[in-house]
């Protein structure tokens, strides 16, 4: 029988399940027929790990001082830039920025240590935990040592845990920013969508739902019963000149973002731990846009051609994805290994072509991703938006537009404007970190957000609804409330990403976890476990009832994104339950409703 490499009660390096990170652990037991040490984290966690994801602290430290040898490219696990209890953090900065050394240097660090936890809610001052860490430290081992039995404990396996994806949960409230943690490309265990079939499915049912909903919207009378789809002569769908006016937005928005204006920031790690730098100018290419729409309208051009051939328009972007899409699937053929996106490498043509197989296609400096993401679609948003206005005035024959449209236009241009003014946010969401990019977001971003999302404004072209006073005042304050929600709720995760050692964030309370990073359960964050989505779905509601109650087509906006936002919680919720074990449990406890208090 070979020898016991660590015996009970000696202090080791253990590796957390799913990342590079390693820790300070206590052996418990050694299972010869398993081959597994049972170790036990300074939160109480046990794990059962292989000998290889075991390490002597001696040996642990001297593999440490030859990794920080070599170049900064070959590291094998980086830091995020946040100043948090993260436990890689090995210093205490006065500084509330980090200059570019410091966050290089942060990225070499492969050693980390657990905080002790204490208490399950703590509040997130900095100053008193960093006083503490030291002084509990040793205490927190002597008792991981003599005591074991009466922590709470969940015990884990790695090698189940080894196969279950690890891909981060953006939209959940932690501390810190996520590690780099290295992402599988083999065959996912579970294809989402439902495999080939459901994406061919969806292929073929979204592009027909689109052109369902816009039919109804156009139509004078919007029920169902009234729809007729086919036979749908060909020149009400396409129109050469129309393709030409939708490549050319595109164009221009795509030479506005390579304009060197705006400041230039750092994406996520890598799988290789490289990160790529993104312009971001968004706010300004809303700018010239209107400059742009303005113009026309001074120079008479009739804007309204947009709401005349709209189907024409809808056509055109949607064969513009198509092409997209087949593009980049061909390219993702040369793409190198750290670039695929771990769920659109799956070997099934279909699916990987829905899902997309390479992770960020740049063409030079121009990431195609980031730019269908928040420039043509949503800008587009507006501009058929403000069409629509100018079309119900002249054919309801209209001084000025009903309350109605003023409404939608102005809460609209309110989300868009707020989403590029926060551009940079964005590189922290799931479709840019995880998601590749194929014909679902080629679709979603090109056809499916401007011409979904302004169904609303469509349908009120030939149904104008004007709105009492009493209805005004309600449908902008339940507006308000929810943008309140949804923009506090968004920075506070931002900034606590960012630096949750920040003193305006001092009155937070977080939940610590096993790998170092914390949850929120105070303010919002403590009132539902997603407030941003409930500040999103009542903006949606303020802008369905801004169309009345005559027909359920304005609401289809509404339905669509509750559907969407607890598909997406549902996700988060299962991959979080993976990443943090108990702690998410707790957390859970702490905060009871996902996203509708009360309801769900």
């Amino acid at each position: 029988m070979p020898a016991v490499r660590f015996q009970t009660g000696e202090t080791v390096m253990g590796r957390w399940p799913g990342s590079n990170l390693y820790y300070e652990v206590t052996v418990l037991t050694f299972d010869p027929k398993t081959q597994l040490y049972t170790v036990i984290y300074k939160d109480g966690t046990e794990l059962e790990l292989k000998e290889t994801d075991v390490k002597s602290v001696t040996g642990f430290k001297q593999g440490l001082g030859r990794s920080r040898s070599r170049s900064r490219s070959r590291s094998p696990a980086r830091s995020r830039r946040s100043r948090s209890r993260s436990p890689a953090r090995t210093t205490r900065r006065s500084s509330s920025r980090t200059s570019e050394a410091q966050r290089v240097k942060l990225k070499e660090v492969v050693q980390v240590r657990l905080t002790p936890v204490a208490m399950p809610l703590e509040n997130n001052s900095n100053n008193k935990q960093e006083k503490e860490d030291n002084n509990t430290a040793s205490k927190a081992n002597q008792k991981a040592e003599e005591e074991p039995e009466q922590k709470p404990t969940v015990r884990y396996n790695l090698r189940r845990r080894k196969d279950q994806s690890d891909g981060q949960p953006l939209e959940l409230a932690e501390a810190i920013l996520p590690q780099a943690a290295p992402q599988e490309t083999s065959t996912p265990a579970s294809l989402e969508c439902g495999g080939s079939f459901g994406a061919l499915f969806l292929m073929l049912l979204l592009p027909l739902l689109v052109l369902a909903l816009l039919t109804l919207c156009g139509q004078k009378d919007s029920s169902l019963l009234s729809l007729a789809l086919w036979p749908c002569p060909f020149h009400s769908l396409w129109d050469w000149h129309v393709f030409g006016i939708v490549l050319l937005w595109i164009l221009f928005h795509a030479v506005l973002s390579l304009l060197p204006i705006g400041k230039v920031v750092e994406g996520m790690p890598l799988k290789n731990g490289k990160t790529l730098k993104y312009r971001i100018n968004g706010f300004f290419a809303l700018f010239l846009s209107a400059v742009a729409v303005g113009t026309a309208v001074y120079n008479e051009v009739d804007l309204t051609y947009i709401h005349t051939r709209f189907l024409q328009f809808y056509t055109s972007a949607l064969l513009v994805s198509v092409l997209l899409s087949i593009y980049l699937f061909i390219r993702s053929r040369w793409a190198a290994d750290h670039e695929r996106s771990p769920a659109g490498n799956s070997g099934y043509v279909i699916y990987d072509f829905f899902m997309g197989r390479e992770l960020n296609p740049r063409i030079k400096n121009f990431d195609i991703k980031f730019f269908c993401e928040m420039r043509p679609g949503l800008i587009g948003w507006l501009v058929i938006n403000f069409a629509m206005l100018l079309a119900e005035m002249k054919h309801q024959n209209l001084a000025s537009p009903s309350s109605a449209m003023l409404l939608i236009n102005g809460f609209q241009l309110l989300w868009v404007a707020d989403g590029l003014w926060h551009e940079e946010k964005l590189l922290t969401m799931m479709d840019i970190v995880y998601d590749g990019f194929g014909f679902m977001l080629a679709f979603g971003d090109l056809v499916w957000v401007p011409f979904t999302f302004t169904c609303q404004s469509y349908y009120l072209v030939n149904h104008p609804n004007d709105l009492s006073e009493y209805w005004i005042i309600a449908i902008v304050l339940l507006n308000a409330i929810g943008y309140y929600i949804f923009r506090k709720a968004n920075s506070e995760k931002f900034a606590f990403r960012r630096n949750p050692h920040d003193p305006a964030l001092s009155y937070l309370k977080t939940i610590p976890t096993a790998t170092g990073k914390s949850l929120i359960v105070s303010g919002l964050w403590g009132f539902v476990r997603h407030p941003n989505y409930l500040g999103d779905l009542l903006m949606a509601l303020a802008w369905s009832l801004s169309c009345g109650f005559n027909h359920a087509v304005p609401y289809f906006y509404l339905v669509y994104l509750l559907v969407l936002l607890v598909h997406r919680e549902a996700r988060d919720e299962q991959q979080c339950r993976v990443k943090y074990g108990p702690a998410w449990d707790e957390y859970c406890r702490a905060v009871r409703y996902r996203i509708l208090p009360g309801l769900y």
